[in-house]
């Protein structure tokens, strides 16, 4: 059996898929991430279970070594408890440019109404019960952690800065004495590698995944999910 080594506790929008990346690099990985229940809908009813408390944590994280982003660093309490010897890793970030960065990508995609991307995700979920599923997922875990504020349609960057620091703050509160590392990309490779008792690449850390590329990545896949929906419509015989 896998035990979790790693567990990235920083919210999303906190450079974790550079952090993935990084942690798979240096010899953790596979690292679960969001991007896994984003392209594999059939793991989304495990975290459903999860959020009603019936998560069997060795076995959603069966075969990994790590892992980072929501829905893992939401339940990071849980995650620690289930493997007590992992090490964790905050990523931190500017509560105001993390808020910012939350109202281009995520909050955009759930409720931003003047959105573009967000009009597309919901045309997707239309037509894409799996898309439904992860939104769904996405806004009950990040309502019930209450980062959007009392009001989620409407964007507050006091709430979400709010929110991060209460996330920040029980992380610190939980995690004990030296298993805890507060990093950030701009902290480069060493420290994440002393912590770890890794050696330290002789390659760049990667950077990933800034907001163009976030609304890219789901422009791009409701564009394409759409284009396939209107061509077996088109295709389709008619019933006149």
């Amino acid at each position: 059996m896998t035990f979790v080594k790693v567990i990235g506790a920083g919210l999303p929008r906190t450079a974790t898929l550079t952090q993935k990346i990084a942690l798979e690099m240096l010899g953790f990985g596979p690292c679960y991430h969001m991007v896994n229940v984003l392209t594999d809908s059939s793991l989304i009813p495990e975290w459903a279970d999860a959020l009603d408390g019936r998560a069997e944590w060795h076995k959603v994280f069966d075969g990994f070594a790590a892992t980072v982003d929501y829905p893992g660093a939401f339940f990071h309490e849980e995650v620690l408890a289930a493997f007590p010897d992992a090490k964790v890793v905050l990523s931190v970030r500017d509560g105001r440019a993390w808020a910012r960065s939350m109202r281009s990508t995520i909050w955009g995609v759930l409720h931003d109404d003047g959105s573009l991307v967000h009009h597309l995700a919901v045309a997707q979920g239309f037509i894409d019960p799996a898309m439904r599923a992860y939104t769904e997922l996405m806004a009950d875990m990040i309502g019930r952690a209450g980062l959007f504020g009392p009001t989620p349609q409407r964007y507050d960057e006091d709430a979400l800065v709010a929110g991060m620091e209460r996330h920040n703050a029980a992380v610190r509160a939980h995690v004990p004495t030296g298993q805890l590392l507060e990093w950030s990309p701009a902290d480069g490779w060493e420290p994440l590698c002393e912590f770890l008792e890794a050696p330290v690449p002789d390659t760049p850390l990667p950077r990933v995944n800034d907001s163009a590329s976030f609304n890219a990545m789901v422009t791009g896949t409701a564009l394409g999910k759409l284009s396939a929906w209107w061509s077996q419509q088109a295709a389709a015989p008619s019933r006149a």
